[in-house]
């Protein structure tokens, strides 16, 4: 009896449980306060507001990707904090960069709402520029907080950022400006959320704003993998995920897409409650326990075997409630959103398991590799699309392209379990 009250002390005592704890209950409560307050927005907004939405942020996503060239992820590499603040400096010099450059872009706004026939984006564009920098900004100063194992910090942006999108939202709904309220929240919850941020970590970011030019130089051409190969990557991963978004919206409307664009929220938003927690914590136990050359594959059975076992008899049941419920909890013109759902279910099962742990090509320096995995993904889901479109069937083109997904993903696993025995391997090999 002592010997599993030990085991069991050792367990919540121990320091990935604590931090898992902290980004757990921290996204659980921003991520539920996103889904409940989706009921009011249903009908406070159209279909077409959510449509306008999902394109602007489509766009903007991948944007963002540039800038910071992903250098933000090796922030958590290094052995020595004057690297790492070397990194995050590297990252915010492309910040800047990017976007002034999309700032420039900003005259063209018409000519580039007309490229997806959605003329109303032309109205708001000019808040990219704006939702470019903010949202790099964050991801480099989360990563800072993960190195620091600073996760309470990230946790209170989250839940700010959470709130204050929710709060702003929602006023600009019942204040009947629907046209522009979704995309002005999107910018000022994180604005907000940042200032409150850096108000409260100011003293432990003053080593962020000490500028040394040879050490920049040195961290970018060190961790160069990552513009070099992992930007790429997250380009093509990034673009095949909203390939639906951006290639579907001129052929079949943003009213559509808003249908769509729910199925991803209310389906992804519970799983980045869950797997953005994890990967953070594992990523950086992982980093640890791969620089002093610990075993790390018991750890990673026990993650896969539980969570199949748990998300298997979920996801059947949910298949049989989705269409009633989504009808129930967002109004009653939004049964299509359930329909979507249940076509991407075995997508959804494919991504909880995998989306934790792709980290493991940075970690073991294997992004080309990862990157070929993309360019396969992103070439399934426009055959997969394409077919949709050919046959002017909007469900057609979603069906294809979750059963792509799903099939390339799966593959992606097995390459990662094949990396984790390469490094079990290697790792005994150097301990003899």
């Amino acid at each position: 009896m002592k010997i599993k009250q030990n085991i069991l002390s050792n367990f919540f005592n121990a320091e990935i449980t604590k931090n898992s704890a902290k980004m757990l209950f921290s996204n659980f409560v921003s991520q539920a306060i996103g889904l409940l307050v989706y009921p009011i927005l249903t009908r406070l907004y159209a279909p077409d507001d959510f449509g306008l939405l999902n394109l602007f942020l489509s766009i903007g996503g991948i944007v963002v990707l540039f800038a910071t060239a992903e250098y933000h992820y090796a922030i958590v590499l290094p052995k020595e904090d004057k690297k790492a603040v070397a990194i995050f400096q590297v990252g915010f010099g492309f910040c800047c960069v990017v976007s002034f450059v999309c700032l420039l872009t900003v005259p063209f706004a018409e000519q580039i709402a007309d490229l997806f026939k959605a003329p109303v984006l032309s109205s708001w564009y000019f808040l990219l520029p704006i939702f470019i920098f903010l949202s790099s900004v964050w991801n480099l100063l989360n990563y800072w907080f993960t190195r620091q194992k600073m996760f309470w910090n990230i946790g209170g942006y989250q839940l700010s950022q959470s709130a204050l999108n929710a709060g702003t939202k929602i006023g600009f709904g019942y204040g009947r400006l629907t046209s522009g309220g979704l995309l002005f929240s999107t910018i000022l919850s994180p604005f907000l959320a940042l200032a409150i941020s850096f108000s409260l970590t100011y003293r432990r970011l003053k080593p962020l704003f000490i500028f040394n030019k040879t050490a920049c130089v040195s961290a970018a051409k060190k961790y160069a993998n990552f513009p070099k190969f992992s930007l790429p990557r997250a380009v093509v991963n990034n673009l095949s995920g909203n390939l639906p978004i951006l290639l579907l919206t001129p052929f079949f409307g943003l009213t559509e897409i808003g249908f769509f664009g729910m199925a991803l929220t209310l389906a992804f938003r519970p799983i980045n409650m869950i797997s953005s927690s994890l990967y953070q914590v594992f990523f950086q136990r992982t980093s640890e326990q791969v620089n002093r050359c610990e075993s790390i594959m018991p750890f990673f059975k026990k993650y896969l075997l539980r969570t199949t076992l748990l998300i298997l008899p979920l996801f059947i049941v949910l298949f049989f409630f989705l269409p009633d419920l989504t009808e129930w909890l967002l109004g009653k013109d939004w049964g299509q959103t359930g329909n979507y759902i249940c076509i991407m279910l075995p997508w959804l099962a494919m991504s909880i398991l995998v989306a934790p742990i792709c980290y493991l090509s940075d970690v073991f320096f294997q992004q080309k590799k990862g990157f070929l995995f993309e360019i396969t993904l992103i070439i399934a889901r426009l055959l997969g699309i394409g077919l949709g479109i050919f046959y002017h069937d909007f469900s057609l083109s979603i069906v294809g392209f979750c059963i792509g997904s799903a099939v390339v993903i799966f593959f992606q696993l097995i390459w990662y379990l094949s990396l984790i025995l390469n490094y079990e391997k290697n790792r005994t090999k150097r301990l003899l």
